[in-house]
C-alpha cells in the first residue's frame, strides 16, 4: 500500500537528520506536534548487512507505533544490497523506503554514494528499481538535491522521474553550495512541470530554509508543490507542526518540562547504550527565546552524565525564577 497517496494535501514532513530523529525524539514530536510523515536518521546499507547489523537496526532504525507513517532512509552505492535491505525493511514493517541521494559529505560522496550519485544517473536509477524490486510493495522515494557542481534540475529530475519512484524530495541547494546559500525555491516548478509531462502520480516535496508552517503552507500554493520537509526549523520550534500553537506563547516552565520528558525518555529507552553526550544538541531546542536561557543552557551544558543532566533540569522545572520568566517576541 502507497500512504503517500493517502495523505491529505500538503504533506508536512520531518527531514531525516543523523544523530537527531532518533525514535526518542520523534516520540516527543509526536506528542506536540506530529506532522504527516516521520523519517528514520539515514543508515548505510553496509551496516546493516554487517556481522554488527543487528545493532545498527536497534539504534538508528527502532521506531514505535505512535510514529507511523514512518520512513526508513537508506543509503549506499551497491544495488544489489539496497535489493537485500528493501526485503529487511519490508519485514520491519516500515511504510515506506527513502533513498538519500543528497547527503553532501565528502567521506560519503568519496563511496559513490548519496549526492555523488547526481553524477552517476545510471547507477541511480539501477538503485531506485533494486530498492523497489526488494520492498514487497513498499513505497519508495527520494531525497536528492538540484544537482552536484551546478544546478542540473530539470536533467536530474527528469531521469529520477523515469523510475516508478512514489515521492521525490528536492533539497533546493546543489551539493557545493551545502546549506551555505539561501535555497533555489524557483527550481521546484521545473519538478513539477516534468512530473505532469511524464504523467507521472510522484508526490513532489520541497526542502529548504522554512521556518514557520506559515511559510511552508506558502510554499505548497505559490509553488504547486504537494508538500514541503522541515529540517532545521525544528530545532528553533518543536512545536513547529501544530497550526494551533504559538511559540510565542510558550511559557519557559513548558519548554523546560519537554526537556525533562526528552531525557527521560531517552534514559528509558537507551539506558547506556548510546552516549548522553548526543542529547546536549537539543538542549538548545527546548532552551530558548526567554530571558536567561543563554545562562540556563551554559548551565546544563557543563553537565558531566546524563543523570546530572536530568537532575539539573528537574532542578530547573520547579524553579520558581523559571515560573515567572515571560517569553519574549
Amino acid at each position: 500500500m502507497n500512504f503517500w497517496e493517502t495523505l491529505e494535501k500538503p504533506i508536512f514532513a520531518l527531514a531525516p537528520m543523523d544523530g537527531v530523529t532518533d525514535t526518542v525524539f520523534r516520540q516527543i514530536v509526536v506528542g506536540v506536534s506530529p506532522p504527516d510523515v516521520f523519517f528514520t536518521e539515514f543508515v548505510p546499507v553496509n551496516a546493516i548487512l554487517s556481522k554488527g547489523g543487528e545493532k545498527v537496526l536497534e539504534k538508528s532504525l527502532r521506531y514505535a507505533e505512535i510514529e507511523r507513517p514512518i520512513v526508513a532512509q537508506i543509503w549506499g552505492s551497491d544495488p544489489e544490497k539496497f535489493y537485500q535491505v528493501a526485503q529487511l525493511l519490508s519485514k520491519m514493517k516500515f511504510d515506506g523506503i527513502d533513498i538519500n541521494m543528497g547527503c553532501p559529505t565528502r567521506d560519503v560522496i568519496k563511496t559513490g554514494a548519496c549526492s555523488a550519485l547526481i553524477k552517476n544517473p545510471k547507477l541511480a536509477q539501477e538503485i531506485i528499481l533494486s530498492t523497489i524490486k526488494g520492498s514487497d510493495g513498499l513505497p519508495v522515494s527520494v531525497k536528492t538535491r538540484i544537482g552536484f557542481n551546478n544546478i542540473e534540475t530539470e536533467q536530474w529530475v527528469r531521469i529520477l522521474l523515469q523510475t516508478p519512484v512514489s515521492a521525490l524530495i528536492l533539497h533546493l541547494r546543489t551539493t557545493q553550495e551545502v546549506s551555505k546559500i539561501p535555497a533555489h525555491w524557483e527550481e521546484i516548478n521545473k519538478a513539477v512541470r516534468i512530473r505532469n509531462e511524464l504523467k507521472s502520480n510522484c508526490i513532489i516535496i520541497g526542502n529548504g530554509d522554512i521556518k514557520t508552517l506559515k511559510e511552508a503552507k506558502e510554499k505548497c500554493k505559490k509553488y504547486g508543490i504537494d508538500g514541503v520537509m522541515i529540517g532545521r526549523g525544528i530545532f528553533e520550534n518543536v512545536w513547529f507542526f501544530n497550526s494551533k500553537i504559538d511559540i510565542k506563547k510558550i511559557t519557559p516552565i513548558k519548554k523546560i518540562n519537554l526537556l525533562l520528558k526528552h531525557l527521560e525518555l531517552f534514559k528509558k529507552t537507551y539506558a547506556d547504550s548510546k552516549h548522553f553526550e548526543s542529547m546536549k544538541k537539543f538542549v538548545k531546542c527546548y532552551v530558548n527565546n526567554f530571558e536567561g536561557a543563554t545562562h540556563l543552557r551554559e548551565k546544563l551544558m557543563k553537565t558531566k552524565n546524563l543523570d546530572e543532566l536530568i537532575q539539573q533540569t528537574e532542578q530547573l522545572s520547579t524553579s520558581k525564577t523559571i515560573f515567572s520568566l515571560q517569553i519574549f517576541s
